[in-house]
């Protein structure tokens, strides 16, 4: 039913949904979803929830992944694909925004915006994605507060450390900051950037019954796994961050080159979504009965 209807939504917060979909037997996949049309084929494909990554956020805004947004940006995002799907979100929510007090500031505006889970990483801006070179890490114990602010600020958000240290401190120091990340009140912890089925499950034996997030970025320093393979090797969750963009980007830059060669698309209509499968897809019939459900013609005496 449309999202219109108050009794067809969710009544459970988000991220106490969120939470027993991590709890239960079994990995949780959680495809990201760049925006409500992409929520809502994730959902129709059967995912339970969604993830918001900083990187498809930004590259579809037309900039890179340098921690620019605010977080009233993001929150546009969260409100669109939550209200779309109805589904919890995990949400990038990269350094936080600034210290202590930024981080409580963005737990709250992002629980307002409907998201189910957030993750904070333990980079200095200006961030870069975690698969990138020369990233510079924050004190852990600066870190470890922002943590604590973040849990001690939420109502229900399932609150993410990610730590981005395997790649400069070793696993050594990733599983140390994990550690202490999660005494200062983390859900979860989010190893990034490990690069080898080895380091996956050495992570995972060192941090025994914590929820580990596994990312599976294309393009990266992660080599190809199913969702079967992290689930072996120890982990809760596992994202696949910007694929969804990935295909609608490169799809998208074949309809232009298309369009500009031959002045028509009709070479692309074969690949392309139609009236009938967009119109099944956001609902228009439901919101069409909705409507006349509601709004009766009254005329004049």
């Amino acid at each position: 039913m449309p999202y219109l209807i108050a009794d067809d939504l969710p009544t459970e917060p988000a991220g106490q949904r969120f939470r027993k979909l991590v709890e239960r037997p079994g990995i949780l996949g959680i495809p990201g979803s760049h925006n409500g049309m992409a929520a809502l084929q994730a959902k129709k494909a059967g995912f339970e929830s969604l993830y918001l990554s900083g990187a498809a956020m930004t590259a579809s805004m037309g900039i890179p992944d340098l921690g620019i947004i605010t977080v009233d940006e993001v929150c546009f995002f969260i409100r669109q694909v939550a209200r779309a799907s109805g589904l919890p979100v995990l949400v990038d929510g990269d350094t936080g925004y600034g210290e202590a007090l930024n981080v409580m500031h963005m737990v709250r505006s992002f629980e307002d915006a409907g998201a189910g889970a957030v993750h904070i990483e333990d980079q200095l801006l200006p961030k870069k994605c975690g698969h990138l070179n020369d990233k510079k890490l924050a004190d852990a114990r600066d870190m470890a507060a922002k943590v604590a602010a973040a849990a001690k600020a939420r109502r229900h958000l399932y609150v993410i450390a990610r730590t981005d240290a395997a790649a400069s401190e070793g696993l050594d120091g990733a599983v140390a900051r994990a550690k202490l990340y999660m005494e200062a009140g983390a859900d979860a912890i989010f190893p990034e950037a490990l690069n080898s089925a080895e380091m996956f499950r050495e992570f995972a034996k060192r941090m025994p019954g914590v929820p580990l997030l596994a990312n599976m970025t294309e393009f990266g320093r992660t080599p190809f796994f199913t969702a079967k393979e992290f689930e072996e090797m120890g982990y809760r969750m596992v994202i696949w961050p910007v694929s969804s963009l990935r295909v609608a980007n490169k799809a998208q830059e074949k309809l232009y080159a298309t369009l500009k060669q031959n002045g028509s698309t009709e070479a692309m209509a074969g690949e392309m979504q139609t009236r009938a499968e967009l119109y099944d897809t956001i609902g228009l019939a439901k919101y069409e009965a909705l409507d006349a459900s509601i709004v009766a013609t009254v005329l004049p005496s």
